[in-house]
């Protein structure tokens, strides 16, 4: 059931022909499948829907968290697939977490208990 004001749908930009690039990162590295819809878009259905859209200009972008069981085995597939790492992992209240960028240059943190 859908809430009014909850977090339904992540949109990330994948300009500059990055689309398929940043598409196989995320198969690779976290199972991933996507929906294309036309040659700029593929969406996706990951415990939250989204999509990547390549048509959109590179911007601010929002910080999407993702979780993992083992951090340090993320860690290693996430560079493993091509991502750079840009904050190695660190701990916070609740947790830790680190940060990479994807190859359309998006910025997201992984975090674990």
């Amino acid at each position: 059931m859908k809430t009014d004001g909850k977090l339904d749908y992540l949109e990330m930009q994948a300009g500059d022909g990055a689309l398929a690039g940043v598409k196989a990162f995320y198969a690779a590295a976290f199972g991933w499948r996507f929906t294309d819809y036309g040659p700029s878009y593929a969406a996706f259905d990951e415990g939250l829907d989204g999509g990547f859209d390549g048509a959109a200009a590179r911007e601010a972008k929002p910080l999407p968290v993702l979780y993992a069981q083992d951090l340090e085995r993320t860690l290693a597939a996430v560079t493993a697939a091509g991502g750079a790492i840009v904050k190695p992992i660190f701990s916070f209240p609740g947790g830790r977490r680190f940060h990479f960028t994807d190859p359309a240059g998006n910025e997201l943190a992984v975090w674990s208990e």
